[in-house]
């Protein structure tokens, strides 16, 4: 029996869009995963070879020119699309696990948070702005009725997740309807003309349930992957890397399941549940998606664990000062692009190293051959060595 007071329990008929009984539907997830494919082998050679012909010294760009050759694997052609115009979609969801006193930020700054975000006062909107990327919000778990605005995108599942120290997070149903709601949010801005995605995430507590996840998907103990998030005193981390501990102990069977949807359903947010379902759908249509930092790193993990060819569509965006996203993309195989000791989230580091990615693809679009330039390669003018 559920309590009153359980807003996930209270809200689930009013916003969990359960579909009537015997409805023929689509899985949305299963046909996402299926559409996506392995990097293509082909035109990553050609993308290395072509690499290798421009006028600069073969590995002189260092880890941009592996981004260029991964991007051309997941386009499956070379040069891959220039990944712009970008758009940033800032998924935004509140936690019951809030109320184990995890962080001294009330639960009321999400919602005052993306009504900042939607009047563009955020660090996110000065840095998309800078980009050229557009930012969408989407509510997906806000603790609050939030009105219609310009650029919000009102996906609520639930007002906010249950306290996982004393049950799921989430209903099956619940963690089901929001990795869906990421792919159709992929989907979207694809179709409106972004040739690139960026992950953003707002959701006070939200970094406690990122440490949960990443300890569950790698293996690894709480406290090497519980941060401080937003800044807190050492008792006050202290205290959080044993609620998530506590939570994992309280999950343990659906843990060592291994299941995602399962997983995330028990000790998962809203908006790391949609935020897997947003690189699914990217990697579906074989566009990139940058990641920002802990919370996409979380989410990250649970989609690869869904689809492992996901990861293909991936690019971590920054590392963040936090220490379980650090794990999080050592575990994914992913080399951050900048390094800044940045732990604010929103899409801010992400945003920042999108330059970068576009440039990689650039240089393969634009950047003349030796060839092409009449410009003498290493080997030209040496003496040849005649044997016989």
């Amino acid at each position: 029996m559920t309590s009153a007071s359980d807003p996930s329990a209270r809200h689930d008929e009013q916003y969990g869009r359960r579909r009537p009984p015997g409805e023929d539907t689509v899985n949305l997830i299963e046909e996402t995963i299926a559409a996506i494919v392995p990097p293509d082998e082909a035109a990553m050679r050609d993308a290395r070879d072509h690499q290798a012909r421009l006028t600069k010294p073969p590995g002189s760009l260092g880890v941009l020119e592996e981004v260029s050759v991964r991007l051309a694997g997941l386009a499956g052609q070379s040069p891959p699309p220039l990944p712009e115009p970008a758009a940033v979609a800032v998924f935004a969801a509140d936690h019951g696990v809030h109320a184990q006193g995890v962080t001294p930020w009330p639960q009321e700054v999400t919602a005052q948070m993306v009504a900042n975000f939607l009047a563009g006062g955020a660090v996110v909107n000065a840095f998309a702005a800078q980009a050229g990327a557009e930012v969408s919000v989407v509510d997906v778990g806000v603790a609050a009725e939030l009105d219609a605005a310009p650029g919000l995108l009102p996906r609520k599942i639930a007002l906010g997740t249950a306290d996982m120290t004393r049950g799921p997070a989430m209903t099956p149903e619940q963690a089901r309807r929001a990795v869906e709601t990421g792919i159709e949010v992929a989907r979207d801005l694809v179709s409106a003309g972004a040739r690139c995605l960026i992950t953003g995430d707002m959701g006070i507590a939200n970094t406690t349930a990122s440490a949960a996840l990443i300890a569950a998907f790698t293996g690894l103990p709480p406290e090497e992957v519980t941060g401080r998030g937003t800044g807190i005193d050492d008792a006050t981390h202290a205290h959080k890397i044993g609620v998530v501990r506590a939570a994992l102990g309280r999950h343990r069977a659906a843990v060592e399941a291994g299941a995602p949807l399962e997983v995330l359903a028990a000790v998962g947010g809203l908006e790391h549940a949609a935020l897997a379902g947003f690189v699914l759908g990217a990697a579906a249509l074989k566009v990139p998606v940058v990641l920002d930092g802990v919370i996409a790193g979380a989410a990250a993990l649970a989609a690869r664990a869904l689809c492992p060819d996901a990861l293909a569509a991936c690019v971590a965006g920054h590392r963040s000062a936090e220490p379980g996203h650090a794990a999080a993309v050592r575990h994914l195989g992913l080399r951050p692009l900048v390094d800044l000791e940045l732990r604010l989230g929103e899409g801010t580091g992400a945003l920042l190293a999108l330059p970068l990615v576009q440039s990689a693809v650039r240089v393969l679009h634009e950047v003349a051959t030796f060839d092409s330039a009449g410009v003498s390669g290493k080997d030209a003018g040496r003496p040849q060595v005649i044997t016989e």
